[in-house]
């Protein structure tokens, strides 16, 4: 399973979500500490808990508003491949955290985190599962995507 705009090429997709906004969220204790970035060029001076993708690239922050696209390298003291584990060095304090906005929308909700940059927050494709272009699907696949479509985690 993959972002709709990662699925390769080459491989049959299914949809399994609605398309998902991507959002930049700090604590409350680092906005505090460090103040709020009012522009996507203002995380340059900021510490971005960052996400190395499957290719071994540093994911690029994108954004867009009215029309204007913008991605940011943004700086920060730590790169993993893992959304939980950055999730938590979010919740510490560590930096700031751009995902998808259902990820951390439970951390909005209790007030734990704040998020930033809402009028820059771009739409991107939802979820999608993807396989070989095998005439057959196996049934076991089959029914893990009829599962996922009526439990419609993310809506759809």
């Amino acid at each position: 399973m993959r972002y709709g705009g990662t699925v390769p090429e080459d491989m049959i997709a299914q949809r399994l979500s609605a398309d998902i906004r991507w959002v930049v969220a700090g604590s409350v204790e680092y906005l505090e500490r460090f103040g709020e970035p009012r522009h996507p060029d203002d995380l340059k001076n900021h510490r971005g808990l960052r996400f190395r993708l499957g290719n071994d690239r540093l994911y690029r922050w994108e954004f867009e508003r009215a029309g204007e696209e913008i991605d940011v390298a943004v700086p920060g003291p730590i790169t993993l491949n893992d959304s939980r584990i950055i999730m938590t060095l979010l919740l510490g304090g560590g930096g700031l955290m751009y995902a998808p906005e259902p990820l951390l929308a439970p951390l909005v909700a209790s007030g734990s985190v704040r998020l930033i940059l809402e009028d820059w927050a771009p739409m991107g494709p939802g979820f999608h599962i993807y396989y070989s272009s095998r005439r057959q699907v196996p049934a076991g696949l089959r029914l893990l995507i009829d599962l996922i479509l009526e439990m419609r985690p993310l809506g759809l």
